[in-house]
């Protein structure tokens, strides 16, 4: 089961490759915060209809979580907004291992310290070093 869920999210780093290949030259055309906005508005609509088909009828009040967990909701449009203003400058591959290099840090950190109610999972050599090789990619496709 955990190898499906590998090659899922391999896959969704992908598509997020393939997003960010889109919003450049989207924003380029019709501005960096419409290019955002599209993605988004397309995304909640698609979340909706499956909302409406697959959602279980009876779960939790959405409004009744707490304020913290809807973070995502302002991190995830500075997110778009930062692949769309910097995939045209620096290219796809700088910008995909930035963001790669960005998320593998604070993920080190999240886990470590079991940040946002997340298990517990120490930082250890082998991921330090996982961490170093990103670091050293993002330096190689730099002077590429």
């Amino acid at each position: 089961m955990q190898l499906i869920f590998i090659f899922l999210v391999i896959a969704g780093g992908m598509g997020l490759s393939v997003e960010a290949g889109l919003l450049g030259p989207l924003g380029q055309q019709v501005g960096d915060l419409w290019a955002t906005f599209s993605i988004f508005g397309v995304g909640a609509a698609l979340t909706f209809l499956l909302m409406l088909f697959f959602s279980p009828r009876n779960s939790p009040s959405f409004f009744a979580q707490p304020g913290w967990q809807l973070l995502g909701g302002i991190l995830g449009p500075g997110y778009v907004v930062i692949l769309t203003l910097a995939t045209p400058v620096i290219g796809i591959a700088m910008t995909m291992i930035g963001i790669l290099a960005g998320q593998v840090f604070k993920s080190l950190v999240i886990d470590h310290f079991g940040l946002l109610g997340t298990p517990h999972r120490r930082i250890d050599g082998k991921r330090i070093i996982a961490l170093l090789f990103i670091i050293i990619a993002l330096a190689l496709v730099a002077k590429g």
